[in-house]
């Protein structure tokens, strides 16, 4: 009968949770789903993270650590191609904006988004999170709320505080 050699920690550190057939194999997952080969070490901790977390939380392990551990590096690649595609569209968005305030007829621009950025750093900080989180990263108010640890009503009705102090100062201003 075969055993397998049970890895043993040394003292003071927890056993590690992938061991290297199961960490090549998360790379790889990793990288043909388009993971950078810089971020693949992120990647390999991440799912580490994840196993940790669910045998903190009292669940059992997986059947199959291999196969899980494979998933779990899919969805990160998944998480990992969105968040560049926001950072596409938001870096697109600015660069709009930046040509439209460099152009001559521009100056309208040029004061709108400085009125805009004054009445941002004047909002309190859980407001101007979620519109810098809705309008500039362009998430919806699930993951606001799910990145924030609030409810979606929360993230709603700063939402609403935030632009209608936002739509006011513009208009006391004269800028809109």
């Amino acid at each position: 009968m075969l055993r397998r050699r049970v890895r043993r920690a040394p003292q003071g550190r927890a056993a590690d949770p992938l061991d290297a057939a199961q960490e090549d194999r998360v790379r790889a997952v990793l990288a043909l789903g388009g993971v950078p080969h810089a971020d693949l070490p992120d990647g390999v901790q991440q799912v580490r993270l994840k196993l940790l977390e669910r045998a903190a939380d009292g669940r059992e392990a997986p059947r199959d650590v291999s196969a899980w551990a494979a998933v779990v590096a899919s969805n990160l690649a998944m998480d990992w191609h969105r968040a560049r595609r926001r950072q596409e569209r938001l870096g697109e968005r600015l660069s709009v904006l930046w040509r439209e305030a460099a152009d001559e007829d521009g100056a309208e621009a040029r004061a709108l988004s400085m009125a805009v950025a004054q009445g941002l750093g004047e909002l309190p900080d859980a407001q101007r999170q979620v519109v810098v989180l809705r309008f500039y990263a362009d998430l919806p108010v699930r993951a606001i709320a799910d990145q924030l640890g609030i409810p979606e009503g929360t993230v709603k009705s700063r939402l609403h505080t935030a632009v209608r102090l936002l739509r006011a100062r513009l208009h006391e201003g004269e800028v809109v």
